[in-house]
């Protein structure tokens, strides 16, 4: 069967809640792995035939940790995991855009084939306590997440990606 792997960076808990509304779908699908982007290694990618990445949008670029990964796992999977499907999803307070094209940019170098557009939910959180406030996404903003998970899953069980 095949295998998804969710990786994400969570600070407040916005983007943690993306990615286990994915997983909760994506798993009853396929065969789909949840890992923080700090546990998360070149070894992980390889064992997976497709990937999301979600992590907040800090400072107009993603995550620091998120960031991490991508530096750590970018040359040892370089040229290895070419043509596998790839989606994001990004949390932001005010925009996401920068986060989605640095994630888009790696993955154009990893040549990932994107297979959904980028869901970014904007929690509007504008001065310091509410940016670094615990979040709280509602259903409205959970939809879109656990219907990329069903739908990747679903692609990557049946074999259309």
């Amino acid at each position: 069967m095949a295998k998804l792997l969710i990786v994400y960076h969570s600070r407040t808990g916005g983007s943690r809640q993306m990615a286990e509304a994915a997983f909760e779908t994506a798993r009853r699908e396929t065969t789909t792995e949840l890992k923080p982007a700090a546990d998360a290694g070149p070894e992980d990618l390889f064992q997976a035939d497709g990937y999301i990445f979600c992590a907040p949008e800090n400072l107009a670029a993603i995550s620091g940790v998120m960031k991490d990964f991508f530096d750590r796992c970018y040359y040892p999977v370089l040229g290895k995991i070419e043509g596998r499907p790839y989606a994001q999803m990004v949390c932001a307070g005010s925009d996401g855009e920068n986060a989605v094209r640095q994630t888009a940019r790696i993955a154009t170098g990893w040549r990932l084939k994107v297979v959904q557009e980028p869901i970014i939910i904007c929690t509007h959180a504008q001065t310091p306590e509410a940016i670094l406030a615990e979040k709280h996404l509602g259903e409205e903003d959970l939809k879109p997440c656990r219907n990329l998970g069903q739908a990747f899953g679903a692609g990557l069980s049946m074999g259309v990606f």
